[in-house]
């Protein structure tokens, strides 16, 4: 799990650099059950595919197969505003992704 979670620092870096619509990710490690976890924000759905265009991602995508690691992977997407999904709200909130156009934050 050790060399998942330094490969997956590695990595990260070059992504940030190379990748299209990249905004940031986080990792989350559980020692005990051997899991990590990597959440990664993306502009919109196509900018996922500018990893292809990172060279690190093509090949440390690899590793884990070698090493007889078991991964899985998900892509989930925007559905709405918290209100919206769960109550019906009539008016819909932009992205979280978008920038405010206001200095206060929306509650």
């Amino acid at each position: 799990m050790v060399i998942i979670v330094l490969l997956h620092r590695r990595i990260k870096r070059q992504v940030a650099q190379l990748a299209d619509g990249y905004l940031g990710a986080v990792m989350l490690r559980n020692w005990r059950t051997r899991t990590v976890l990597s959440i990664s924000l993306w502009r919109d759905i196509d900018s996922v595919y500018s990893m292809g265009n990172v060279p690190r991602h093509i090949h440390g995508s690899r590793v884990p197969a070698r090493l007889g690691i078991r991964t899985r992977a998900g892509v989930f997407c925007y559905a709405g505003d918290w209100r919206q999904v769960m109550f019906g709200a009539p008016e819909p909130k932009p992205s979280p992704l978008e920038c405010p156009t206001g200095g206060r934050s929306e509650r």
